[in-house]
């Protein structure tokens, strides 16, 4: 181990390119106060790369971005050391440099096509108002991290996390004494929300949606408004920390011309309280209320930095991918723990039990990811990985431990991963476009890289649709695109036909194989789920017991942390029929598509440190549509609500 881990956690930083120059102190805009500049150079002298406007199509286009950023408008995020503004994670989404809240240059390699900024709703504003007495305030993290000793940092580190965890912190009112000066920063804050997506939102080039986060204990939400046409204050968990009251509010709020959705994250650490398969926490448990849940949300986020809530290895236990970036919890609080009722995958599966047995499903929802960077940026490339909030995993000192005097598996950073983007497909790239796309569920997930999949289900598909110049036209004709529900027309003794292809993302690894999950309940209302490859790279046989394409192998370099593209394929299609249909069975249909193993974030981070990188030292990202519903069962209830 070096002997000043900190100092090492920089040299890494210098070694990952992120840390060539440091952003001038003293020189940073605050717009609660300043107007944003007129053109897009910063005062550091960047400048945003040229992007033309795009018109709109009609067969839609994937567009990329990230639904859920914090800044130092969130309590968590100030404690942790984070000081940029929405207008910095604005400008860091076009392609902008702003400066990590340990204090070095982060940028992306390409420009996202959308943003939603989605603070904290709860004490909005407040920390960083107050400047209450907690380490950050005290002292800078760039300079403890520079200048001070391992055991500096430790402490730094404990007392930060005691700070918001201990409840030295726990609101407004605790640091303000006084209510009325609380409420006057949250609206402020709010302001200063609704101002800088207002400053940024440039229809066709780039999208600035308005936002928050509603958090309530292991059930949380971002709410995302489809215009600028928003409420005086955000509904926060201090309003209620029901979830059925959040969507009695944001209904009250589209009935007022305001449209919203509410996006579930962190399925993964809700102890199976996001996805019940029956009455809680005071749930009606009726049509009225599945409805409304639908309505309302309309998608859920499955890959982020605090890991997947795609499904887990226990639910799945037949998906030899199942356990890909998961991050679990000790239970907490009485809670029952479990991935039971935490998972989309399950919670589909769960959907279909209810429709059948209640006439009615609350779980029908597309797929998207994002990030939850609390540092104003999108920290989603595994080797320019910058974390999620700067005092617990800002270097790749700290995310391994090497600048802390605790195990590594102790602390946070060595759980998390490097999150996931949001994708659409859209006519253009508009608030109303996108909005449009989220609510029918035309969306997939992937967990960082920019993997474009399309995914029909029909009756009629033919093979040579694939690969012809009309093939996407033929999919809207004669189908439904993901996210929606089967034709009502099957031909007699008919199976559902599916054109999928996915083309590689072009600054990333090949393709491995493409793949279709399907959940169906069977005549008892029991539930099952079932893996197929429906086309992986070239020269490969499918193990006799699984029928799954053997595995692509790798071509990953540990000690360089590098891989190259001689494994896989640039682009994999497939007209896939099932063939275990059974036209009474209720069913759902949705495709992941796998690329070649390539360095884990964390691997990067152990060859910046000259360290052994630690387990799993790859993965192979990913990319997961919105399902296909196929409803013979209930066919008049389960399509209600969307």
């Amino acid at each position: 181990m070096n002997a000043h881990p900190i100092r090492h956690a920089l040299l890494g930083l210098i070694g990952l390119g992120l840390i060539a120059a440091a952003c001038p102190p003293g020189d940073r805009r605050d717009p609660l106060t300043e107007p944003t500049p007129s053109s897009s150079k910063t005062k550091e002298g960047g400048v945003l790369p040229h992007r033309d406007r795009i018109p709109p199509v009609t067969t839609r286009r994937a567009l990329f971005g990230d639904l859920h950023v914090h800044t130092s408008l969130s309590v968590d995020a100030f404690i942790f050391g984070v000081r940029a503004l929405p207008d910095d994670a604005y400008y860091f989404a076009k392609g902008g440099t702003i400066e990590h809240g340990a204090g070095y240059p982060i940028r992306l390699s390409r420009p996202l096509d959308f943003l939603a900024v989605t603070d904290h709703a709860e004490y909005l504003g407040t920390a960083r108002a107050a400047q209450p007495d907690v380490p950050t305030v005290r002292r800078s993290l760039p300079d403890v991290l520079r200048n001070g000793s391992r055991e500096d940092y430790t402490r730094y580190w404990a007392e930060s996390i005691s700070a918001l965890t201990g409840h030295a912190f726990n609101g407004g009112d605790t640091v303000f004494g006084d209510p009325e000066a609380s409420r006057a920063a949250e609206a402020d804050a709010w302001r200063e929300i609704i101002a800088a997506a207002e400053r940024h939102d440039a229809p066709g080039i780039f999208t600035a949606f308005i936002g928050y986060e509603w958090s309530s204990w292991g059930i949380h939400r971002n709410v995302v408004y489809g215009s600028d046409a928003v409420p005086e204050r955000p509904f926060s968990s201090l309003d209620s920390n029901r979830a059925q009251d959040l969507w009695l509010a944001l209904e009250a709020q589209r009935e007022a011309g305001q449209p919203v959705i509410a996006i579930p994250h962190n399925m993964n650490e809700s102890y199976g309280r996001m996805y019940p398969d029956s009455a809680a926490e005071g749930l009606e448990w009726t049509e009225a209320e599945a409805t409304r849940r639908r309505s309302i949300e309309p998608v859920s986020e499955i890959y982020q930095v605090k890991g997947s809530s795609e499904t887990h290895p226990r639910l799945s236990p037949d998906d030899p991918f199942a356990d890909f970036e998961i991050v679990e919890r000790r239970p907490m609080r009485g809670e029952k723990g479990g991935p039971e009722g935490a998972y989309a995958r399950d919670a589909l599966r769960t959907g279909l039990e209810l429709a059948m047995k209640e006439g009615w499903n609350p779980y029908v929802f597309g797929l998207i990811a994002s990030s939850d960077s609390h540092n104003a940026s999108s920290p989603v490339e595994e080797d320019a990985h910058h974390g999620k909030l700067p005092v617990l995993d800002g270097t790749p000192g700290i995310r391994t431990a090497e600048a802390l005097q605790v195990p590594a598996d102790e602390t946070p950073g060595a759980a998390w991963g490097g999150g996931g983007l949001a994708a659409v497909w859209a006519e253009e790239n508009t608030r109303a476009s996108i909005f449009a796309a989220l609510e029918r569920r035309e969306t997939f997930a992937t967990s960082g890289p920019r993997i474009t999949v399309r995914f029909f289900g029909g009756w009629d598909f033919e093979a040579e649709t694939l690969g012809a110049a009309n093939a996407v036209e033929v999919g809207y004709r004669d189908g439904v695109p993901m996210g929606g529900f089967l034709p009502e027309d099957r031909p007699e003794n008919g199976s559902p036909r599916f054109l999928v292809w996915a083309d590689k993302d072009p600054s990333g690894a090949n393709l491995d194989r493409l793949q279709i999950l399907k959940g169906w309940v069977d005549a008892e209302g029991r539930s099952h789920e079932r893996l197929y490859d429906a086309a992986a790279s070239p020269g490969r046989g499918r193990d006799p017991k699984t029928n799954l394409f053997e595995p692509v192998g790798s071509s990953v370099d540990l000690a360089d942390a590098s891989y190259t593209n001689t494994l896989g394929a640039t682009h994999l299609e497939a007209l896939w029929t099932d063939p275990d249909f059974d036209p009474e069975q209720d069913a759902f249909y949705y495709v992941r598509v796998l690329e070649i193993p390539t360095p884990r974030m964390s691997t990067y981070d152990a060859k910046s440190l000259g360290i052994t990188p630690r387990s799993p030292a790859t993965l192979q990202e990913r990319a997961a549509t919105s399902a296909i519903w196929y409803d013979p069962q209930s066919r008049n209830r389960i399509r209600a609500g969307g």
